[in-house]
């Protein structure tokens, strides 16, 4: 169900029941309207993601702005042909034979956007008129975009939304924002208008409260999939876009490190309509801040010293809602008025729930300085940082076992925040060391583009420098009890390290882990990442060499397989499209060629995420006895 508010006593929601979808609206005493989108049949299903989901009024709450996926001929198993006369003749060959309009064959592929998005193919704009209880989707899209993130227009004069190019073909989109896309408005005669550049990356468009400025984000096609980002500002009465927050190359220590964040949240405007609210990274502590549209100010409003992680959800005529957490406490809510410009650093926030932290759990934030040796000589000068949560105090008098995080992407990572699955392993007994390698997100651009031809190399380095230092600053821990686990490019990173440590690391837990660049190539929906990886250029009609191929096969966990001594747990999802589950059987065989000690599971309905409820429970209970019994004793 996606849900949003109209008033302060009627909102409205999209329902879905079986294939079927209806839109309702709902008052405190009941649903006062319902529309049976289905029997419409204007479209096919309603679009309820993050990337290109909408569900808006317009200002005179009489009509509904969506995004559905567009209406398809009826298939047929195969095209049906009818003889019909060659030349006024009768009795002709195949050359009279035409296929029946109207009909598409069933067997024809069909793209979509990838992981997360496979649902998705040719989304259209639908408007609904709650009063005539009617629907009609919205002509004028350019045919080589598809439209998402869409919002209604000044004045409800026409509709705002994000175009995704799709040819020549479809890459994957979920955590991606370097597709090609611009801001398109549409008029409701169908004239259609670009309002950005054409040859970027766009997300996000947001309308001021009194409709004349629009903000977006944009970043660079292709190369890291995720980026520090562009603000852009429209004006529109000039219609011209301008500069309002730069890409932040190298940031100071304290200081503003940049956007990253490809999703601003749907309400960021202050009411004065001058000032955007937003969070973002300061290397694993996420902000919250105000910049000042005129003079481009950028002013924190959030204080992370006690809880590292500040989201903001919503900012509604001035009053901000945000969520504070820690990796001791789980997420609460707190809320402040934005003060008048230039008083900003004067928030008074207010707890609307208790802070409830885990006993018994400590954190802190480890700065790791790396050797001159392990210098990136492009990028020098850069380091990374890491978040232990451990058990407080020392159990008993032995020391410790420890389990080495990595988080995926490889352009996300580890807040100072609350996740559910370091604070569950330290309940049993583990502390968990979460590693921001050099080109994770909020390190500034320079640490992203470092990484770019340096992976199985550099990240490696940086994850087993994290723990080094660790080590050797906490004698509570046991450098002799040394687990590690990650998904994804986390994956990749602990197959590496027990490959290229293998007499330092006791025990492995993978999900759906990069194993082999090379034969993953054919096979992922995100095969531009494959050469951008390696620091190599992308086109969509880039064909691979021996040369690609080789690197991709030499900078690959799979080379290592050999050294592995650790026992290795692997959890694969079946319909998983960005990392194929062969890659994990890849390494699953040559693991159990050699006899070492292995164990799969593999969940055959879920992806790459592996999000499902029952998929999550499974993976953490074997997580967890996987480490107790090869890290301590049961």
């Amino acid at each position: 169900m996606t849900t949003q508010y109209k008033s302060e006593t009627d909102c409205l929601c999209v329902q879905s029941c079986g294939a079927g979808f209806s839109l309702q609206v709902w008052s405190r005493t009941g649903m006062t309207k319902s529309i049976d989108l289905t029997a419409l049949n204007q479209h096919g299903k309603v679009y309820e993601d993050a990337q290109f989901g909408s569900l808006a009024w317009s200002s005179c709450e009489s009509r509904v702005l969506y995004v559905a996926e567009r209406r398809r001929a009826k298939a047929e198993s195969l095209p049906v042909l009818q003889p019909t006369p060659a030349n006024g003749s009768e009795g002709a060959g195949p050359s009279g034979m035409e296929e029946q309009a109207g009909r598409e064959d069933r067997s024809v592929y069909r793209e979509d956007w990838g992981e997360g998005l496979t649902s998705k193919s040719l989304p259209v704009l639908c408007v609904a008129d709650v009063h005539k209880g009617s629907v009609s989707v919205l002509q004028g899209v350019p045919e080589q975009v598809s439209p998402g993130q869409a919002l209604w227009a000044p004045g409800d004069s026409g509709v705002v939304f994000v175009g995704w190019w799709h040819e020549p073909f479809r890459l994957g989109l979920r955590f991606c924002s370097n597709r090609r896309s611009a801001v398109f408005c549409v008029d409701l005669e169908g004239n259609c208008e670009c309002l950005s550049s054409d040859s970027s990356a766009v997300s996000s468009p947001r309308l001021s409260p009194d409709g004349r400025s629009l903000v977006y984000l944009q970043g660079r096609v292709f190369g890291p999939h995720a980026q520090c980002l562009q603000l852009q500002l429209f004006d529109w009465q000039i219609r011209r876009s301008s500069l309002l927050l730069d890409v932040v190359s190298r940031p100071t220590p304290g200081q503003f490190a940049g956007v990253y964040d490809p999703l601003l949240p749907r309400r960021c405007w202050a009411e004065d309509s001058r000032r955007l609210v937003f969070s973002s990274p300061s290397r694993s502590r996420k902000e919250v801040f105000v910049v000042e549209v005129g003079s481009q100010r950028v002013t924190r409003l959030s204080d992370s010293s006690e809880f590292g992680s500040w989201k903001l959800l919503s900012i509604e005529r001035d009053l901000m809602v945000v969520s504070c957490s820690s990796p001791s406490c789980p997420p609460f809510l707190r809320v402040g008025f934005l003060p008048p410009a230039g008083g900003e650093a004067g928030v008074a926030w207010l707890d609307l729930d208790d802070p409830r932290p885990v006993p018994d759990l400590e954190w802190r934030v480890l700065d790791v300085t790396l050797p001159p040796e392990e210098e990136n000589a492009q990028y020098a000068g850069l380091d990374c940082d890491a978040v232990l949560a451990k058990p407080q105090g020392r159990r008993g008098s032995g020391r410790v076992p420890l389990v080495v995080f990595i988080h995926g992407g490889p352009h996300s990572q580890f807040g100072a925040e609350w996740n559910v699955s370091s604070a569950a392993l330290v309940a049993v007994g583990f502390a968990v060391l979460m590693v921001n390698y050099r080109g994770s997100t909020g390190f500034g651009q320079d640490s992203i583009l470092s990484l770019a031809g340096h992976m199985g190399r550099q990240d490696v380095k940086d994850v087993q420098r994290s723990v080094m230092t660790l080590l050797q600053s906490d004698a509570t821990l046991d450098p002799g009890r040394v687990g590690v686990m990650g998904g994804s490019h986390g994956g990749f990173l602990a197959c590496h390290l027990i490959g290229q440590y293998p007499d330092f690391y006791r025990a492995c837990a993978a999900r759906n882990p990069v194993i082999n660049f090379a034969t993953l190539l054919g096979t992922s929906d995100i095969i531009d990442w494959r050469y951008s990886a390696l620091g190599l250029q992308y086109s969509f009609d880039r064909l691979p060499t021996p040369d690609a191929l080789t690197t991709m096969l030499e900078q690959s966990p799979i080379t290592h397989a050999a050294q592995i001594k650790a026992p290795v747990l692997l959890m694969l999802g079946g319909k998983d499209k960005r990392v194929s589950p062969h890659q994990g059987l890849e390494l699953y065989r040559a693991l159990k060629s050699r006899g070492s000690s292995v164990r799969l599971l593999w969940f055959a309905e879920d992806g790459h995420s592996l999000s499902r409820g029952d998929t999550q429970a499974d993976c953490f209970l074997n997580v967890a006895l996987w480490f107790l019994q090869h890290l301590c004793t049961l």
